[in-house]
């Protein structure tokens, strides 16, 4: 059957944005399997090496946004894109069979190397096959992916929580599960055709017409051919940008906006909220499947607002977004810090059964169940110090009871309003998706010369890559020493200040050339 030039370019760019799919997917679906692998590996609770086993995707990420580009140039499009598939089919497996942290280490930093790899090559493979008249809408369907495979990871991870029982069989099923897409998009991506502009690249030049004559048609094709060889001769003849073209002082305002723009993006804390989400719930509270469902939540949101702000960004405006985003984020991090400020801790005597019974369900570890009843000590006892009271459950149980049991007992003792917990998770989620998550990629790619845009946008990337691994391994650390309150405190504080920072920084640049951009913005 033959298929017309439009459905072809949208069935390839489909199958190449799955790659946006497994990328969000294999960032989220942590979440979910870190309570039950820390329970596994005995690790603790408050520790930097639960954290960077969390976070560990980001640091492979950074190794694969650094050698993504000179693997697209050298082995074509096509053959990066097969080698991520390969990547994160490895990392699932790798994580689902995983016999220590080592192991389990070395396989989530390997997904994460494709992370790093398909967020470039992706939309980079989609924008030089596909149309001009179609080339933004496929660019960003790849983005879009990429918060539905958060989503969808959210989904997956309640199933599994529902209908696997044992502890360590439910956290491998969790991260094994991606080896499925992971498979089908490997298989996929030999259906699509080798880049155009790299073919042409490589001086295969008949393949580059025949892939261009079937995404544009026959009497297009040709022109379309010309103008890549014309575009790939002025890139032979210009000087290539160098790291120090870019930290000159005429540069000085684009790069406070970018560095400041990519710095706030983070340590806001999105990606502690996306990685730890049902454990948040649970410490608020919530049972283990109320927690979960409460992750799907916070993922559809993310789906639905990344949604209308790909309508707002142009008609409403960048900097408009981001004011509501800060203003947001501060008031839903203030919500989430003083609801966790005014909890209260009890234990008491339907507190203790109902705990031990559960204890006894879940661990045949009679040592455990032994500690536990050491707990009656705090029979009577209220406590509004978060960090207290765990210092003194501590005390009576010791550490590996409490790495164990410290979301049940949290769950049993703690008085909290989770409705508004939940409120303002939500409220946080949708303001960063409808501002900090696209505009900031929209601002880099608009504020930056032509001749160092690339460039550029990659130092940035990296830098924003550094603070979102340092907040998503830092996050258990500071749960379990400065509390939850005074954690969502800080990350409200940070919101306050994004909103100074665009206030003071940030241009308006929708309806801008970037011509006109260039000459406001860099000093000649």
């Amino acid at each position: 059957m033959k298929i017309g030039r439009k459905t072809y370019s949208i069935l390839i760019s489909l199958i190449v944005a799955l790659g946006g799919f497994l990328l969000g997917f294999d960032s989220a679906v942590i979440s979910g399997a870190a309570p039950f692998y820390r329970h596994t590996f005995g690790l603790d609770t408050g520790s930097m090496l639960f954290g960077f086993s969390v976070s560990a995707v980001i640091l492979g990420a950074i190794v694969g946004n650094i050698s993504a580009g000179r693997i697209a140039d050298f082995f074509g499009r096509k053959k990066a894109l097969i080698l991520t598939a390969v990547l994160f089919t490895i990392s699932a497996m790798g994580t689902a069979v995983a016999f220590d942290i080592i192991s389990f280490l070395i396989a989530r930093i390997l997904g994460g190397v494709g992370v790093g790899i398909a967020i470039l090559v992706a939309p980079m493979y989609i924008a030089e096959i596909a149309p001009k008249k179609l080339r933004g809408t496929l660019v960003t369907f790849n983005q879009l992916n990429i918060v539905i495979g958060i989503s969808i990871a959210y989904f997956s991870n309640y199933y599994f929580q529902q209908v696997v029982d044992d502890i360590d069989l439910k956290w491998r099923v969790m991260l094994g599960i991606e080896a499925l897409p992971a498979l089908a998009y490997f298989g996929l991506l030999f259906l699509v055709p080798r880049s155009p502009r790299w073919l042409m690249q490589k001086g295969k030049e008949d393949e580059a017409k025949t892939v261009l004559a079937k995404v544009n048609g026959e009497d297009k094709y040709l022109s379309i051919f010309q103008e890549i060889k014309e575009s790939l001769q002025e890139e032979r003849i210009k000087t290539k940008p160098k790291w120090a073209d870019v930290f000159t002082s005429r540069m000085k305002m684009v790069l406070i906006i970018g560095f400041g723009i990519a710095f706030f993006q983070q340590i806001t804390g999105i990606n502690a909220i996306f990685y730890y989400a049902p454990m948040i719930f649970e410490m608020a509270g919530g049972a283990t499947d109320s927690a979960f469902m409460q992750a799907i939540i916070i993922g559809l949101t993310n789906v639905v607002m990344t949604i209308v702000a790909m309508f707002l960004i142009d008609s409403f405006g960048r900097k408009k977004l981001l004011y509501i985003g800060a203003i947001g984020i501060f008031i839903s991090m203030a919500i989430v810090g003083g609801s966790f400020h005014n909890a209260k801790y009890t234990i008491d005597s339907g507190t203790m059964k109902t705990l031990m019974e559960e204890v006894r369900e879940s661990d045949i570890d009679e040592k455990h169940v032994i500690n536990i009843e050491k707990l009656t000590e705090l029979e009577g006892q209220e406590f509004k110090n978060e960090i207290t009271f765990f210092s003194l459950v501590t005390d009576k149980v010791g550490q590996e009871t409490y790495n164990s049991y410290k979301e049940l007992i949290l769950r049993h003792s703690i008085d909290i309003n989770a409705i508004w917990v939940l409120i303002g998770l939500i409220l946080f989620v949708a303001s960063f998706a409808v501002s900090l998550g696209p505009v900031m990629w929209a601002l880099l790619s608009e504020i930056f010369p032509n001749k160092l845009r690339g460039l550029a946008i990659s130092i940035m990337g990296f830098w924003n890559s550094i603070v979102s691994f340092s907040v998503a391994t830092l996050f258990p650390v500071q749960i379990e020493y400065l509390g939850s309150s005074n954690t969502y405190f800080i990350y409200a504080i940070f919101g306050f200040l994004t909103f100074l920072f665009v206030w003071r920084y940030i241009p308006e640049t929708k309806g801008k050339s970037l011509e006109e951009l260039e000459s406001t913005l860099i000093k000649k």
